[in-house]
């Protein structure tokens, strides 16, 4: 090809639609093919180093160096000229690529004749394009007029394949973002963070306090108690809300996924990897990463995920390239991590990283006053569900609601609520107002312990007139049933857990916590 013509070339790639890899492959191809050269090689300056976009004759093996220009003068060189540059075979500065060049007679191979080109772009240094030939005497018919504008061009096109490079990535990056978040509304809907208790008033202002920073955030709790609510809530008041919360489920993720599906990876980078995928972290790029569980991480991959935190890139599997992300960190987990830290299974230097600002959901047993309040949110809803009119909660079912031990928490008591208008819709004709009673609750520790109506008064009397408060006449009435149906038994604790229609697990806990006498617990053995 006649040298004029080649840069014809050029500019006509630059109106095409190609795929800026595709740009960076046709531009060398031109070059060489104006050019008599054995190898090229097209570099962008990305903080203060030179990282190689594409390159033909060189060994593969320069796609993954970087040159920083203090260790490749000539490179520094070429960034420091208004110009194009020729080395010619008896310089004293060291070409970079000596050794590199493929089908070179002898190894390592040494080049004898270099160009570099700066490739600037609206006043700026962007990258160099150089070419290398094992001649001295390769490049002796190009004059300096057509070497100005073969840079002049060839920057325009780094600049461009460049700015579709990122609008690619962008689009690929929201792409993702909103199959993630199509894939989370078709989830079912969790319950808002309901309370005036005092303990969800203390979380509300904890979460007000560290929302408006980038800490990380370990957000602990029971299962079942909101945790991801929580998470939700410290992603909508930062300053990062209009950007993505993107969640993973640690305790999901099988040992051999679990780095590609946080970092991503490039196409056969191992079976099965049939196309480039972008990572978590990449899809949560300006905005928040919540991590659930990661108390079930194991101990390679939290080595993996602390890099990520600490540097602020990721790499996908298959490739070294660094990737640089800028995420806010909220995980969640139902362990005890220091205890995790103590036994070895969790990484001290992670925990300490991630308990920067440690946030505790309270479970639903202290905060009581709230039961009523998220047990009309869950009638409600399934109401609305089923088509429904009206849906109520007798007073006696909501005391059996704020009498239940609910290890589960929110989410158990979100399922009781769902059985329970089912149940209660079953029954119930057409037409008329569903009420939902203590025996659609299903909660047989608790129907168990509800009094007969000449109780029911008595105690309701003694509420109503100030004489004993409603929880401690709960309370009461749960270690008067224990310690009752425990001698009935004759301190048998299975025989006793069988009778309340309780877990004994559940029963030793719950007995645990009401004080009931060692004495009567010893009766078991």
């Amino acid at each position: 090809m006649h040298p004029w013509p080649a840069l014809q070339a050029i500019a006509v790639d630059l109106t095409e639609s190609l795929r800026a890899s595709d740009r960076y492959q046709r531009l060398l191809e031109v070059v060489r093919s104006v050019i008599p050269c054995n190898a090229t090689a097209l570099l962008a300056l990305r903080d203060g180093a030179l990282h190689p976009l594409a390159v033909h004759g060189l060994t593969a093996q320069v796609l993954g160096m970087r040159f920083a220009p203090a260790d490749h003068p000539r490179l520094g060189a070429i960034l420091d000229s208004a110009k194009p540059i020729r080395f010619p075979a008896d310089s004293e500065l060291p070409d970079p690529f000596d050794g590199f060049v493929e089908g070179a007679p002898g190894a390592p191979s040494e080049v004898h004749d270099c160009l570099g080109c700066p490739l600037v772009a609206e006043g700026e240094v962007i990258g160099v394009l150089t070419a290398d030939a094992l001649a001295p005497d390769a490049f002796d018919g190009f004059g300096e007029e057509f070497l100005l504008a073969l840079g002049a061009l060839a920057g325009a096109a780094l600049h461009t394949a460049r700015l579709i490079e990122t609008v690619e990535h962008l689009a690929e990056q929201r792409g993702l973002v909103v199959k993630e978040l199509t894939r989370e509304l078709g989830r079912p809907e969790s319950s808002q963070m309901l309370g005036t208790s005092p303990a969800v008033e203390r979380l509300r202002q904890e979460i007000d306090i560290v929302a408006g920073t980038d800490f990380p955030v370990l957000v602990l709790g029971e299962t079942g108690v909101g945790k991801e609510l929580a998470a939700r809530a410290i992603h909508d008041g930062s300053s990062r809300r209009d950007a993505p919360l993107i969640q993973v489920n640690c305790a999901a993720l099988p040992d051999g996924v679990i780095e590609s599906e946080l970092f991503g990876h490039i196409r056969g980078a191992f079976t099965g990897a049939v196309a480039n995928r972008a990572g978590k972290f990449e899809l949560a790029h300006g905005g928040t990463l919540f991590l659930d569980e990661i108390g079930e991480l194991p101990l390679a991959a939290q080595a993996k995920l602390l890099r990520a935190i600490q540097e602020g890139e990721v790499q996908r599997v298959g490739t070294d390239t660094p990737i640089q992300v800028n995420v806010r960190i909220v995980a969640a987990t139902n362990r005890d991590l220091a205890g995790e830290v103590a036994q070895g299974r969790f990484r001290a230097d992670l925990y300490h990283r991630l308990h920067v600002f440690p946030l505790r959901v309270p479970p639903l047993r202290e905060r009581r006053s709230d039961i009523a309040i998220l047990a009309g949110f869950f009638v409600d809803r399934y109401r609305a569900k089923l088509g429904d009119a009206k849906v109520v909660l007798t007073p006696e079912a909501i005391a059996a609601l704020a009498a239940g031990d609910w290890p589960g928490n929110v989410r158990e008591l979100d399922h009781v609520i769902a059985r329970a208008v089912l149940r209660a819709r079953i029954r119930t004709p057409r037409g008329q107002p569903i009420r939902i009673d203590t025996p659609d609750l299903d909660i047989a520790e608790v129907a168990t312990m509800t009094p007969t109506h000449g109780e029911r008064d008595a105690v309701v009397r003694k509420i109503a007139s100030g004489q004993l408060p409603l929880r401690d006449a709960i309370e009461s009435l749960k270690y008067a049933a224990i310690t009752r149906t425990l001698e009935e038994t004759s301190g048998n604790w299975a025989e006793a857990a069988r009778r309340l229609g309780m877990d004994r697990s559940n029963l030793h806990h719950m007995a645990h916590r009401l004080g009931v006498p060692t004495r009567a617990k010893s009766l078991s053995r």
